[in-house]
């Protein structure tokens, strides 16, 4: 399954070992979430071209030494979550290529007494630990100089050799989760100009005295700290942003998915110096179990006037106190969404003289209700370029608004306006108003370049006029079912127009001057299925400028017209050609033949009427009726005869008269001639014959020959009735009349048979 493309993916298959046959072709094999448990030496050895080699989520648990050995221009290697109790450095020996490295899931407690990685002198991800991993020695990490990541799992690490690590000269990006303060204190140590990003996980700072280990923080080079999941207190804080703001080259400090346990209540003021270089500050999704008792923050306001970036998103945020907002003399980039933040606490905290020279401030998923208290609020931020106030609940909206004359963006989606009045600011050169319940859109906003409308109920485009140099508009989602010409060329400046998920009906004459229209560099106008419309662009994101019309989308019932009268001949032929074929016949006989194989092979001797069914031509009717019906009924004792002429019950189908005549048989007497093969009427008996009396492989049947005929003149159709006349006796009528009364003879003794 793999020859033919250089990816082979046979992950989740169930494979108990690595399959045979990999050649030199493949570049990247997929096995993980197999029950592979052991990689032999040959496993891999002819896959030479071997690029990316997935292991993970297997049951491994021992790799011959050599597996890996023609692996040379091997990049990543995942043996993740899998059972390997040791490292051996000589799996990597040849693995010069090696980039991308991931052991992080086994079992293995440590890395061996020297390095497992010194070989792979190419390596830049390293991935490594788990929950039994305890130990790391000088040593493990020698060969290697330079790591663009390093993750750590150290959950349960709790010897650490000093200097294990400082063979790494730099390290771009470091993860590590870990419990133990003092081997966190040494791994830091060890790495104090080599990280430029360090990130915490799963660490708990809970202990005021343990805090002076980190000092050692104080010194390092890193420029940017992260801690995810980890555990502050109230006592800890202080000393943490102490240690934060004498690091020399931080800039960047994150805080995600933390928990605060305290109220704020950090002293008058924390006793720090100023960090010079700190300029970014975010904190998501920090847990304060009792924020609604947090203190004002006026411990840190002196610390925060170098800001430049502050993040602060879905905390439980209701107030930020004046004077902190006063201090974030340098901030251009604020983000509060997703907290508490209402009307009132806005105003408060976007106090005069607060965030002086901020650009950019998201509101998104607040509590904020009174859209012209919000543009009161923050009116006096003279730089305020870009406003998103998405998500809340503003409702109907006043004719009147004042705004920041600087505001350029404002998003307002999702904010359950019904209609747009004059509110908003005519200075705006984007707007985003989706997801709203919108019917029209009128506003006169003649900076506007980009509009956005998505998930409205709007039934026609906006006016050109009161938008004259719009570029870019998107009604994505609405109920727009055409727009005209004059509409269309109306926007001059226009260079996309994305109309997709509308109820557009698809006509000649509205994609032909789309199609045509060369000014607009793009143009989307997708159709969702339950629309009417069958052409080129009826798919989500067709671009207009590709469509070819077909005879289909501009003469649709013409098309439809022609399909079903050439349906209607379609049908008209077959009904002509069942009824020149016999076609109903053949169904009917055929379900009689079904009926019939259900019944039991042999009717009950008390149900036998006659000693023999006789099938013939009504051309021989001369010679049955006048010769041989005479001797054999008029015979001593006398034998009872079937004809269909005779016994055949009238008004009942043929096929039925011919089924119970030859189950009520004892026999069945074929009489063949030229004529009987070639009668219609012949075929017929001999087709139900045939299923019910040869298909029980007895002796019921008898051949009488009134002529010399061969085999082979028989239909082919009745394969058994020609073996019949192959391989059994069958009575010959002679013309001599010295040989006919032992034609009789030999009959009779077949009929008693």
């Amino acid at each position: 399954s793999c020859d033919a493309t250089p990816l082979c993916n046979c992950s989740s298959v169930g494979l108990d070992f690595i399959p045979q046959g990999l050649t030199g072709k493949i570049t990247v094999l997929n096995l993980a979430r197999n029950r592979i448990k052991h990689i032999r030496s040959q496993d891999l050895q002819q896959a030479v071209n071997l690029r990316a080699l997935l292991l993970q989520s297997n049951k491994i648990s021992s790799i011959d030494e050599d597996s890996f050995l023609s692996l040379g221009k091997l990049e990543l290697l995942d043996l993740s979550n899998n059972s390997l109790a040791h490292l051996s450095p000589v799996w990597f020996e040849h693995l010069f290529s090696l980039q991308h490295l991931h052991l992080q899931g086994n079992s293995y407690r440590d890395l061996g007494e020297s390095s497992p990685f010194s070989s792979l002198r190419n390596l830049s991800s390293l991935h490594l630990g788990n929950s039994w991993f305890s130990t790391i020695r000088q040593g493990n990490f020698e060969g290697i100089e330079l790591l663009d990541k390093l993750w750590i799992d150290g959950g349960n690490l709790s010897q650490y050799e000093p200097g294990s690590l400082k063979s790494i000269k730099k390290i771009n990006y470091m993860i590590i989760d870990i419990r133990s303060i003092n081997v966190f204190s040494a791994i830091v140590g060890d790495l104090l100009h080599s990280v430029e990003w360090l990130e915490v996980r799963k660490i708990s700072f809970s202990v005021p005295a343990e805090m002076q280990l980190l000092r050692v923080m104080s010194s390092s080079f890193a420029r940017k700290i992260s801690l995810k999941q980890t555990f502050l207190t109230d006592a800890t804080v202080s000393e943490m942003i102490s240690i934060l703001e004498d690091m020399p080259k931080l800039v960047e400090m994150e805080m995600i998915d933390c928990n605060l346990w305290g109220t704020g209540h950090w002293g008058i003021e924390i006793k720090a110096n100023q960090s010079k270089t700190l300029r970014i500050l975010t904190i998501r999704k920090l847990i304060i179990q009792e924020f609604y008792l947090f203190e004002d923050l006026h411990a840190v306001k002196n610390l925060v006037s170098l800001l430049t970036k502050v993040t602060v998103e879905n905390t439980k945020v209701f107030l930020v106190p004046c004077s902190l907002s006063q201090n974030l003399l340098s901030l251009v980039y604020l983000d509060l969404s997703a907290n508490l933040l209402g009307d009132q606490s806005l105003e408060h905290s976007a106090c005069r003289g607060g965030w002086p020279l901020l650009q950019t401030l998201n509101l998104s998923q607040n509590s904020l209700s009174d859209l012209e208290k919000t543009g009161k609020s923050l009116s006096h931020l003279r730089n305020l370029l870009l406003l998103d106030i998405s998500q809340n609940n503003f409702g109907d909206i006043p004719d009147v608004c004042e705004w920041p004359k600087t505001l350029k963006y404002l998003n307002l989606s999702s904010t359950q306006i019904p209609k747009l009045t004059t509110c908003i600011p005519p200075t705006l050169e984007i707007l985003d108003v989706s997801a709203n319940s919108l019917r029209e859109f009128g506003l006169q906003l003649p900076f506007l370049k980009e509009l956005y409308l998505t998930k409205n109920q709007l039934k026609t485009l906006p006016g050109a006029m009161s938008i004259p140099n719009l570029v870019a508009m998107s009604v994505r989602r609405n109920k727009l079912n055409s727009f005209s010409r004059e509409e269309f060329e109306s926007f001059k400046e226009m260079q996309l127009l994305d109309a997709s998920d509308n109820s557009f009906i698809c006509s000649c004459e509205f994609l032909a001057f789309i199609h045509h229209e060369a000014r607009i560099a793009q143009v989307l106008v997708g159709w969702p299925d339950r629309y009417i419309c069958d052409s080129p662009l009826a798919v989500r994101g067709a671009q207009v400028g590709a469509v070819h019309l077909s005879l289909m989308e501009c003469h649709r019932s013409l098309v439809v017209s022609l399909i079903c009268v050439l349906a209607f001949l379609v049908i008209l032929v077959l009904v002509a050609l069942s009824y020149k074929y016999h076609a109903v016949w053949y169904l009917r006989m055929t379900w009689a033949w079904l009926q019939a194989k259900r019944k039991p092979k042999r009717a009950p001797a008390k149900d036998i009427c006659y000693d023999a069914f006789v099938s013939y031509s009504e051309n021989d009717s001369d010679w049955v009726e006048n010769i041989m019906v005479r001797e054999l009924e008029q015979a001593c004792p006398p034998f009872r005869l079937c004809l269909h002429k005779r016994d055949f019950v009238p008004g009942k189908w043929i096929v039925d008269n011919i089924i119970d005549s030859i189950e009520k048989s004892h026999k069945t007497l074929f009489v063949l001639s030229e004529h009987f093969v070639q009668s219609e009427w012949c075929k017929y008996e001999l087709d139900f014959s045939h299923f019910r009396l040869f298909d029980e492989n007895n002796d019921a049947a008898i051949l009488v020959l009134l002529e010399p005929i061969q085999s082979k003149a028989i239909p082919k159709r009745f394969c058994k009735l020609r073996k019949i006349m192959n391989t059994k006796t069958y009575l010959e009528w002679p013309l001599e009349e010295e040989k006919q009364e032992m034609f009789w003879f030999n009959l009779k003794v077949a009929l008693k048979s």
